[in-house]
């Protein structure tokens, strides 16, 4: 894995373990957000939008059934940023 990849991935972990009110480390790539951390739809709009911001790209709201954990999350914003 890139030096750029590992960065990208731990900002992402940063912005969904801030909007989750979890700590990084409680946040595994597999683990799910909704059942293992109580996320709500809410919370998975906020990640989606903060992710946008952030990264300069557009998600589309269809791809939050991809965005369960931290794994498929990094797949949804490469696609989107065509990394």
């Amino acid at each position: 894995m890139s030096t750029v990849t590992a960065e990208r991935q731990e900002q992402i972990r940063e912005i969904v373990c801030d909007i989750l009110e979890l700590e990084p480390e409680e946040v595994t790539e597999e683990s799910l957000f909704k059942e293992e951390h109580n996320a709500d739809s809410l919370r998975a709009i906020e990640i989606l939008a903060s992710l946008e911001k952030n990264f300069s790209i557009v998600i589309d709201q269809s791809e939050l059934g991809r965005m369960v954990n931290l794994k498929g999350v990094y797949a949804v914003v490469s696609d989107a940023a065509g990394w």
